[in-house]
């Protein structure tokens, strides 16, 4: 377990989901992991096969000290994949060579049909360490163990992704959090959300119930009691004001 701040990231790479020839199963499956192992998404980014734009979100990514991406897509060995190049642009100074376990596994799945093309698959950036490929022994890759570059299909990234998640951020200290619905709106609580510790999580949803107005209001952090304090800044609100509130989600109600 550990209580050291991460911002997760994907990046999940093809014109085919942008178009509608592919639905992504990426964000859902890298976003359901981190949540079992209590971690969030900082942000997620889904984009064309652009090396100008690949190379741009690379770098806000990476100027990010806290970061650690995962990008789906473009390893391959086709004209079209450039992940690989851009990964050694953004993040080795262009600095590439042969992987030598890479070239191997790939020789080994492939035998002669690795030559001409296959084998560039193991021309990865310089310092790469790999992923296992379940599916066809072609490796991912990873970088300062916190980039990791995988496969566009599924069935060879999500092997990938656990793998990285189990050896790296297998667990985060789990936030505690407090919620309340109240029966208001949003604009009566922005006083007392300005007077929460920006240290802490805030969300507030507003909703609409049976034509009365609803605001659900959240707060997480790691500090337990920090938490209780900021929450009863809202409480004592709304007790004050005869508002009211009940202390659950009243969407989560069935």
């Amino acid at each position: 377990m550990t209580n050291k701040k991460v911002n997760f990231y994907s990046v999940i790479i093809g014109t085919e989901l942008l178009n509608g020839r592919r639905i992504d199963a990426h964000f859902p499956f890298l976003n359901s992991e981190l949540l079992k192992r209590g971690w969030e998404h900082k942000a997620s980014f889904v984009i064309e096969d652009d090396i100008t734009l690949m190379h741009d979100i690379f770098n806000l990514i990476k100027a990010d000290k806290n970061s650690v991406m995962f990008c789906f897509g473009g390893i391959g060995s086709t004209p079209d994949d450039y992940t690989r190049v851009i990964a050694a642009k953004a993040f080795t100074d262009y600095k590439m060579e042969f992987h030598e376990e890479a070239k191997q596994l790939i020789l080994n799945q492939f035998k002669e049909e690795a030559y001409p093309h296959r084998i560039n698959m193991a021309y990865l950036p310089s310092n790469a360490k790999l992923l296992k490929n379940v599916v066809n022994n072609v490796p991912g890759f990873y970088l300062e163990e916190r980039f990791f570059f995988t496969p566009g299909f599924p069935s060879m990234s999500q092997a990938m992704v656990i793998e990285a998640l189990e050896k790296f951020f297998p667990m985060s200290k789990s936030k505690y959090r407090l919620t309340l619905t109240a029966s208001c709106g949003e604009n009566d609580l922005i006083d007392v959300m300005l007077e929460v510790s920006k240290k802490l999580e805030l969300s507030s949803l507003p909703k609409i119930i049976d034509k009365k107005r609803k605001v659900v209001i959240s707060i997480a952090g790691f500090d337990k009691s920090d938490v209780v304090l900021n929450f009863e800044l809202f409480t004592k609100y709304l007790d004050n004001n005869k508002i009211e509130y009940i202390l659950k989600d009243i969407s989560q109600i069935k």
